[in-house]
């Protein structure tokens, strides 16, 4: 069965990106460039940087079969990978590329890039809008807020958006969530972490569950928790706008990569 899906993705590659022999000198010559070099190049070349990001967008065409388009995956088991932290999904890559991270078909997949590939597939996901859930069961996703607020913001910050080592959680798949936290807490070979490991191992099935329930709401419930700068009041958060809303003010404060513009000068009238 993975063969076959290998054999079907590596065709559709074919569809979308020229063969090797194909590519011109400047992307033959990043096959096997340092990574972390070649990231930071990017992040302070604007022009280097939207170059990747298109070859990145291509690239990103054959990973929605399984990740979705924008990088919001339909299957619960498979990740989200819009709104991730570009240096720790590179560094995944990584990890799936030297084995310290086990999927054979990842593993095969990202072995394939070369260097300007993997760096243009972080920068065209990280620039993708992440889809926020509603809470299927309240109840136990107030239980999940309370361990979050405990625990996990320590490592992955009050809105569940990580750093350049962490991941950001807020809206990530739920199954996927289930079976990483789980894995984790096994201390399995397929995912070991010297800071996740220790802190999932006094997890209970339940405590995973409330978690797992609240994760894909945490970054919603965070914004939606601010109050209007001009009348204290409280906020309406517009997923597709990407703004958040007072009513009493009749006003419309922005939401910009992902941060929440509290200024009144900023804001439109609604």
């Amino acid at each position: 069965m993975i063969k076959r899906i290998a054999l079907m993705t590596a065709l559709m590659a074919a569809l979308v990106a020229p063969p090797v022999v194909a590519q011109p000198a400047k992307a033959r010559a990043t096959a096997n460039v340092d990574l972390d070099a070649r990231f930071k190049e990017a992040q302070t070349s604007p022009q280097l940087a939207d170059d990747l990001y298109k070859v990145g967008r291509k690239v990103a065409a054959v990973c929605a079969n399984c990740h979705g388009e924008g990088g919001t995956s339909t299957k619960p088991s498979i990740p989200n990978l819009a709104g991730q932290n570009p240096a720790y999904l590179l560094e995944q890559m990584r990890q799936f590329a030297d084995g310290r991270r086990r999927n054979e078909f990842m593993e095969g997949m990202i072995r394939a890039m070369n260097s300007d590939e993997k760096i243009g597939m972080v920068l065209f996901y990280a620039a993708q809008q992440v889809a926020h859930q509603t809470p299927a069961n309240p109840m136990l996703a107030a239980k999940g807020q309370e361990y979050f607020e405990k625990t996990c913001f320590r490592c992955h910050g009050t809105g569940g958006r990580g750093n350049e080592q962490i991941a950001r959680i807020a809206g990530q798949q739920p199954d996927y969530l289930r079976l990483t936290l789980q894995r984790y807490r096994a201390g399995t070979g397929v995912r070991a972490n010297s800071i996740m490991t220790p802190n999932t191992k006094l997890m209970s099935d339940a405590d995973i569950e409330a978690v797992v329930a609240v994760v894909p709401v945490v970054d919603r419930r965070m914004l939606e928790a601010l109050i209007c700068p001009q009348t204290q009041g409280p906020l309406r958060y517009d997923a597709e706008r990407q703004e958040l809303i007072s009513e009493m003010a009749h006003l419309a404060f922005p939401i910009r990569d992902g941060i929440p513009i509290m200024l009144i000068s900023e804001a439109r009238a609604v």
